[in-house]
C-alpha cells in the first residue's frame, strides 16, 4: 500500500544525499518534497504540515555526527516523526473481565466480520477461550459468514437468526459465555454503507448494555480521507479504544492510515491483510515507519514465522534434512506453512532492501499453484523418491497438473539442487567446517 509514498520519500531524500552538511536551504527543499509526498499519499494536510515542521526543526537543531551523512540523519528524523505520528508506542488490547467483552464497530465492507474471526484466532493462540456473537442482523449471510469463520478457527458462534434485536442477542450471548466459562466474547455488529443515526444509536445501545472492556473501530485503509472522517464520527459517539486498519495489502495511497491517530487521538492496535485468519498483526508504529521508508520489518517477519510454523513439525523436518531424506511431501508441507504467513509479496517487503526489487513483480500465493499441482499429480512413491521420475512419468505428471514437461523438469531440477545443498550443509556441519565458517 505504501509503495508510492516510499518512492516519493526516497526521491525527496536524494536532495540531501552527497551533501557535506545540513543547511537551511537543502533542508527546506527536502522538507517541501516530504510534505508533498505525504499529501499526495492522502495524509491530512494539517497533519503533514505539523510533521514536516517538526522534521525541519529537528534537522536544523542537530549536529551531524562524523560517521553519519546528512541524508541518513534526515531519514532517521523522518522515521522518528512518522513513528510519533502513528502513536509512538505499541498499544495492547484490553482483555480484562469475566468474560472480557470486545465490541467491533465500523462501516459495511470495512472487513469487520473477517477481523472478528482473525481476532478470535489470535486470542485463541494465546490460550484464551473465545466465543463470537453474531449481532449483524441486517446484512444477508452475515451470520453464516461468522459461523464459517468460527468453524475455521475452532470457536463457538452465538446467533439468533430470527431475532432482530441486536442488544437482546448480545446480552444473551454474554449470559451464554458466562455459563460456558468463556474468557472472551467478541461481538460483531452491523455496518451500513454510510454513517446514519439508526446505526450509531444501535451500536451506542450495544456499548451501554455490554460495557465492553475494549471497543475497536475497523476501518478500510483504502477509503482515503473518508476513513479519517468516519473514524472521527464514530469516536465522537462511541469513544472507542482503538483502531484496526484492514486491507493494508491493497494498492491505494494509504496515507489516511497515517492520519487517523493524529485526528482521533486513539491508537492503531491491529493491521490486517488479506482473508487468511493468520494474517493479523499487532500494530507497531516504529516498525511501520521503517517499512514506509524501505527499511523492512524483520521482527514482524520472524513473529509471523513463529506463529505459522509448528515446533514439532520443524524438528521432524530438521531430522529428515540431516538424514538427507527430505522429499516432496515435506516440501509441500513447507509451502503450506509459508502460505499461512500471509501474502508472499507483503512478506518479502518486510526484508530490508527488497521493497524496490519486488515493486513491479506480480507475486502472490497463486504463484505456488503450478508447483502444488505438479506435486499433487505425483504418486505417493514419486513424492518420496523423485529420482524414479522418468520421461513417461513426467509426461503423465504434466498432463495431470495442467502444466508443461518443462515446468515439471524445472521443479525437479530445483528440488534436486536444494537437496544437494542440504546434503552439503550436513556434511560441513558434521565435519565442523560450518561452525568454523560461522565464527
Amino acid at each position: 500500500m505504501f509503495e508510492n509514498l516510499q518512492d516519493k520519500l526516497n526521491q525527496a531524500f536524494k536532495t540531501l544525499k552527497g551533501q557535506g552538511r545540513i543547511t537551511e536551504i537543502n533542508v527546506a527543499a527536502t522538507v517541501k518534497e516530504v510534505r508533498r509526498a505525504l499529501t499526495d499519499a492522502d495524509v491530512n494536510y494539517k497533519v503533514a504540515k505539523d510533521v514536516t515542521d517538526r522534521v525541519r526543526e529537528k534537522a536544523l537543531d542537530r549536529k551531524v555526527l562524523i560517521a553519519v551523512e546528512p541524508g541518513q540523519l534526515f531519514v532517521k528524523i523522518v522515521q522518528e516523526e512518522l513513528t510519533e505520528l502513528m502513536g509512538g508506542e505499541t498499544q495492547g488490547i484490553n482483555v480484562k473481565g469475566d468474560p472480557a467483552v470486545i465490541l467491533i464497530a465500523g462501516l459495511q465492507g470495512s472487513g469487520k466480520t473477517t477481523f472478528t474471526g482473525k481476532l478470535a484466532a489470535y486470542l485463541k493462540k494465546q490460550g484464551r477461550s473465545v466465543m463470537l456473537a453474531a449481532c449483524d442482523i441486517y446484512r444477508p449471510a452475515a451470520i453464516d459468514q461468522l459461523k464459517v469463520l468460527g468453524e475455521q478457527v475452532g470457536v463457538e458462534v452465538y446467533a439468533e437468526p430470527e431475532n432482530k434485536n441486536a442488544v437482546e442477542i448480545a446480552s444473551n450471548a454474554l449470559a451464554q459465555a458466562r455459563k460456558l466459562g468463556r474468557k472472551v466474547l467478541i461481538v460483531d455488529t452491523a455496518g451500513r454503507l454510510a454513517v446514519d443515526e439508526a446505526m450509531m444509536q444501535e451500536v451506542e445501545n450495544l456499548k451501554k448494555a455490554l460495557n465492553p472492556s475494549e471497543t475497536l473501530f475497523v476501518v478500510d485503509s483504502m477509503t482515503g480521507q473518508d476513513a479519517v472522517n468516519t473514524a472521527k464520527t464514530f469516536n465522537d459517539r462511541l469513544n472507542f479504544d482503538g483502531v484496526v486498519l484492514t486491507k493494508l495489502d491493497g494498492d491505494s495511497r494509504g496515507g489516511a492510515a497515517l492520519s487517523i491517530r493524529a485526528v482521533v487521538s486513539k491508537p492503531i492496535k491491529f493491521i490486517s491483510t488479506g482473508e487468511k485468519m493468520e494474517a493479523l498483526d499487532v500494530f507497531h508504529p516504529e516498525r511501520m515507519a521503517s517499512r514506509i521508508l524501505g527499511m523492512g520489518d524483520v521482527i514482524s517477519l520472524v513473529e509471523r514465522a513463529q506463529q505459522a510454523f509448528d515446533e514439532e513439525e520443524a524438528k521432524r523436518l530438521n531430522a529428515k534434512m540431516r538424514q538427507n531424506k527430505f522429499d516432496f511431501n515435506d516440501f509441500q508441507a513447507q509451502l503450506n506453512q509459508i502460505k499461512k504467513m500471509g501474502n508472499v509479496k507483503d512478506l518479502l517487503g518486510m526484508i530490508p532492501g527488497m521493497g524496490k526489487m519486488i515493486k513491479d513483480l506480480d507475486i502472490d500465493n497463486n504463484s505456488f499453484t503450478p508447483i502444488e499441482a505438479i506435486i499433487g499429480s505425483m504418486t505417493p512413491k514419486e513424492r518420496e523418491r523423485p529420482d524414479i521420475i522418468d520421461g513417461s512419468r513426467k509426461k503423465r505428471i504434466a498432463a495431470g497438473s495442467g502444466t508443461t514437461i518443462q515446468q515439471v523438469n524445472n521443479l525437479l531440477k530445483q528440488f534436486d539442487e536444494m537437496r544437494k545443498m542440504m546434503k552439503k550443509m550436513n556434511q560441513m556441519q558434521s565435519s565442523g567446517k560450518l561452525k568454523n565458517m560461522m565464527r
